[in-house]
């Protein structure tokens, strides 16, 4: 019974205010966080691929259905966010509610989700950056600008063999060296690049809608064309489980609970506004883009690039360009960010060693954390494609966000009278929903994914039995 034993929710509402890390943080800022995490390789990629493979203009369904799965989720975690406003986010609210080992298996399912994110969102930035500053007269070598061993064809015809991705491994260099500096520092940069960025998505809405054509979206729900996953509403299903990914994010924010001013109040609003927000825009920018292109047009690897320069040739594409510049960086930072504080929220806990939770004398931050993150996601960004970095994202998010809609239930059950700033509205709804609907997509999700989730998970376990089931400050503590 010793892996099931919990932290009392006394205790992290102790830690929560005496924590380290400096409070800079008010509700914009946590709201921009949330949307810096969210509009990125979704909106500036999924969109277009989703569209011409799953959903056809139907793919405007596919973000609703995925966006409600991430309603559920998302007022399950304000609720835990504003009760146990502390940095470990998915797993310290596993470990007040479900016990330790459980709170082991999603502290290490969230590797998944916020270093692969990194590292996928990273290799797409590097794509952008490489088209725009060639429009500016900046060619980096062509064999430093992809996956190792990618064939590209030059616009010569000649083809050349790459040897790793540079730009990727510089941009996640500069992040993570911001992220070391300070939480307000960072927390400045993100707000620019998530002004700039829903200024340009905002910019690209307004010009394009007049070039929409409303017979490109019929027939809206294409017919299937033989597999489960190729349009019909089988399509529309399997196209939500790939925007998905879009969505993730927004549970960044509560990762960043023990440096927001007042985290009781504060925390929902940045959950809730921003995940509202981007899927207003999701929504949006879809219905506009399969509206301007016939939807079989839009399977490039930049579809709303694409688009703007059918509707307003010129000037929109490079402001899109930008805006995706802009947006894949705010991600990639919130997502280093909210790894690391995972990793200090474990060590504080006594599953990792002490030098992970070790906070920088000046900067007050969770520098070496920081550093080590950095490098692990530079690495596999160096010599992955997008495809073979984001294969478990969404698997690995999907496992949190049920986790997470379960403890809810089991806490309310648990501790029926504990003041919860937030309360989870039609809870007994929204939280089953929350594990069911998460469950339903992932079900979805390829064979050889379930596979990879499951060896990720095995190797967690037998790191956690050599070291945190015996290191745990739980089990180090004197029996009551």
């Amino acid at each position: 019974m010793s892996l099931f034993r919990r932290k009392a929710i006394a205790t992290l509402q102790a830690e929560a205010e005496a924590a380290t890390l400096r409070r800079a943080l008010g509700p914009w800022n946590l709201t921009a966080l949330g949307i810096g995490a969210i509009i990125g390789t979704g909106i500036f990629v999924l969109t277009g691929t989703v569209a011409a493979q799953n959903a056809g203009p139907a793919v405007v369904l596919s973000f609703v259905l995925a966006g409600v799965v991430s309603v559920f989720a998302a007022l399950c975690y304000a609720e835990f966010a504003s009760t146990v406003p502390v940095a470990g986010s998915a797993y310290t609210y596993g470990y007040a509610t479900l016990g330790e080992l459980f709170a082991w298996i999603i502290g290490w399912d969230l590797i998944l989700e916020y270093a692969l994110s990194a590292t996928t969102v990273a290799i797409g930035w590097s794509g952008y950056m490489v088209r725009f500053l060639r429009t500016v007269g900046i060619a980096i070598p062509d064999n430093l600008t992809a996956a190792r061993g990618t064939v590209l064809t030059l616009a010569d015809g000649s083809q050349v063999t790459t040897i790793f991705n540079l730009p990727a491994v510089i941009i996640i260099a500069l992040v993570t060296t911001l992220l070391v500096f300070g939480v307000k520092e960072s927390a400045t940069f993100n707000d620019a690049a998530v002004f700039i960025k829903v200024g340009v998505v905002l910019l690209f809405i307004a010009l394009a809608a007049g070039a929409v054509n409303p017979d490109n979206w019929q027939p809206f729900i294409p017919p299937n064309e033989g597999p489960r996953e190729a349009f019909g509403f089988t399509g529309v299903v399997a196209g939500a489980g790939v925007v998905f990914f879009a969505y993730i994010g927004f549970d960044s924010v509560s990762t960043a609970a023990q440096e927001a001013k007042n985290p009781q109040r504060d925390m929902p609003i940045g959950i809730i506004a921003s995940l509202l927000i981007c899927t207003v825009l999701y929504i949006t920018v879809s219905a506009i883009a399969t509206g301007v292109l016939p939807y079989r047009e839009l399977d490039v690897p930049d579809p709303i690039a694409k688009v703007a320069a059918a509707a307003r040739p010129g000037f929109l594409a490079t402001l899109i360009t930008i805006g995706a510049i802009a947006g894949l960086s705010s991600v990639i930072l919130v997502q280093l960010y909210g790894q690391s504080r995972i990793f200090f929220s474990m060590a504080n806990d006594g599953l990792l060693p002490p030098w992970v939770a070790r906070i920088h004398p000046r900067f007050r931050t969770p520098w070496i954390t920081q550093i080590v993150v950095g490098v692990a996601v530079a690495i596999p960004a160096s010599f992955l494609t997008v495809r073979e970095a984001a294969s478990l994202v969404s698997i690995g998010t999907l496992l949190a966000f049920a986790i997470v809609s379960a403890g809810v239930l089991v806490l309310r059950i648990r501790d029926p009278n504990l003041h919860r700033p937030f309360r989870t509205p039609w809870v007994w709804f929204v939280a089953p929903m929350g594990v069911i609907s998460a469950l339903y997509l992932m079900q979805g999700l390829p064979l050889r994914t379930w596979m990879r989730l499951f060896v990720w998970l095995a190797i967690g376990l037998v790191v956690y039995f050599l070291y945190g089931v015996r290191a745990s400050k739980l089990a180090r503590a004197p029996a009551p």
